[in-house]
């Protein structure tokens, strides 16, 4: 199992971290500025760090274009980061690592299904986040794996989820809305841990950066909790510290539908560009 993560840029040991961690697939709206105004404000009334984190590992949704507008929407709503901020896209390295001592534990097995093998598979189990991945490639032999990568299919690799609890064992996490929650490993099922085109995951990647950056506190939209069952039984299976959750409400809009930026949720650019000003933003997300 992998070792205690060195913190980067010198973190104190002690003391409140939080992170920010956007993706620069789209514009930043008021769901997200509620996200990065918690994040700095748990860590200021502790003394602590707040930290950026750009999640650009997607390269075919994630522009600089948007991360450029990121890093002046945060500005302009007054947030401050310790230290300069962080690009996945700059951090593969630090992911095939912790992939590898995955491997070595026998956690992970390659998934050669795609999306639409895995759409039209049929008593497919539901979770949270919709259907389960079922299984299809979980039990294919060495022989039939290396003659599917011998025809050019380049797999996946997918954390057998009961196989990993098993050697895991029983975990709970500290939430600080929920209290201490019981870790269920197949909440998600086998996740993909390394993609096909990257290299890992959101998974993988965010529990690797949380250690590395010596992340203590976790606070995020109460829509990821379930990814924190996953998120758990990789730290305990690469040794990597323990943060404690704070999975807050988020913000909907007038018809109670979580904003979004797939549902063209109003950015925080447009209403910058409609006079709004920072502080009226932070007055209605409760932040004045």
């Amino acid at each position: 199992m992998m070792g205690s993560v060195e913190a980067d840029g010198g973190h104190p040991a002690g003391g409140t971290v939080t992170r920010f961690a956007p993706s620069p697939t789209g514009l930043l709206h008021l769901g997200h500025a509620y996200a990065a105004l918690f994040a700095e404000r748990a860590a200021r009334a502790a003394g602590g760090r707040f930290l950026l984190r750009i999640e650009d590992i997607d390269r075919t949704r994630c522009r600089p274009a948007f991360e450029a507008a990121i890093l002046e929407d945060l500005a302009w709503l007054g947030l401050r980061w310790d230290g300069p901020a962080v690009r996945q896209s700059e951090r593969l390295g630090l992911y095939a690592a912790a992939a590898a001592r995955l491997e070595a534990l026998g956690v992970l097995y390659p998934c050669f299904c795609t999306r639409r093998d895995i759409a039209a598979a049929a008593g497919a189990p539901h979770g949270p986040e919709g259907p389960l991945y079922p299984g299809t490639c979980r039990g294919l032999g060495a022989a039939e794996r290396a003659r599917r990568a011998a025809a050019g299919a380049q797999p996946a690799l997918r954390l057998d989820a009961w196989r990993a609890a098993a050697l895991a064992g029983p975990l709970v996490w500290r939430d600080c809305e929920s209290g201490t929650v019981a870790v269920d490993a197949g909440v998600l099922g086998d996740v993909v841990l390394v993609r096909k085109d990257i290299g890992t995951s959101y998974h993988l990647a965010v529990v690797t950066d949380d250690a590395a950056q010596g992340v203590t506190l976790v606070t995020r939209g109460a829509d990821l909790a379930p990814a924190t069952h996953v998120h758990r039984l990789l730290q305990a299976l690469l040794g990597l510290p323990e943060p404690t959750y704070h999975h807050h409400a988020l913000i909907r809009d007038d018809a109670g539908e979580r904003l979004a930026k797939r549902a063209d949720a109003a950015s925080l650019a447009s209403l910058r560009a409609s006079g709004v000003t920072p502080q009226a933003v932070r007055a209605r997300l409760g932040f004045d």
